[in-house]
């Protein structure tokens, strides 16, 4: 049987990981792009998600 494997993402600023589309993550909607993820604890956008 094969384990599943939640993906997760990392915010590149703090280190801050969670799983990908998570409650913990914040949203923002930014104008021109749309709805970004953004680090709850630093507040920065620079954020790669995992699959």
């Amino acid at each position: 049987m094969a384990s599943e494997q939640t993906a997760r993402s990392r915010c590149l600023n703090c280190g801050f990981e969670a799983p990908s589309g998570g409650s913990q993550w914040d949203r923002i909607d930014v104008p021109r792009l749309g709805e970004m993820t953004r680090c709850p604890e630093c507040g920065s956008t620079n954020v790669m998600s995992g699959r």
